[in-house]
């Protein structure tokens, strides 16, 4: 399952998380975000429980990306321990964003 973040929703969501975090920052209009969406569903059902998967609004949600100083989408960030590990720009077939995945989160 992927959870939906926003402005006042992020922090909780991903700082808080007691587990490792995929955040996915989309928009609906973006092509390679409409073809990454599906990988990222099943990686979150078959990686659910160890990993969370984040998914954020660029279009409605300006405070993050700007905080986080978005500028490609999709952008996928990962984060351990509140700490941001890694960052992924761009779409990527399942086995390729799988194993990144697993190599920075564990």
């Amino acid at each position: 399952m992927i959870t939906r973040a926003g402005d006042s929703t992020f922090d909780a969501e991903v700082l808080g998380s007691q587990v490792p975090v995929v955040v996915d920052f989309r928009a609906a209009w973006c092509l390679p975000c409409r073809l990454v969406e599906p990988v990222l569903e099943e990686l979150a059902v078959e990686l659910g429980g160890r990993i969370r998967f984040v998914e954020v609004d660029c279009d409605t949600s300006p405070e993050i990306v700007a905080r986080y100083g978005v500028l490609t989408l999709p952008t996928i960030q990962l984060w351990r321990d509140r700490e941001l590990v890694g960052v992924l720009f761009g779409a990527r077939p399942k086995g390729a964003l799988r194993a990144e995945i697993l190599a920075a989160l564990g």
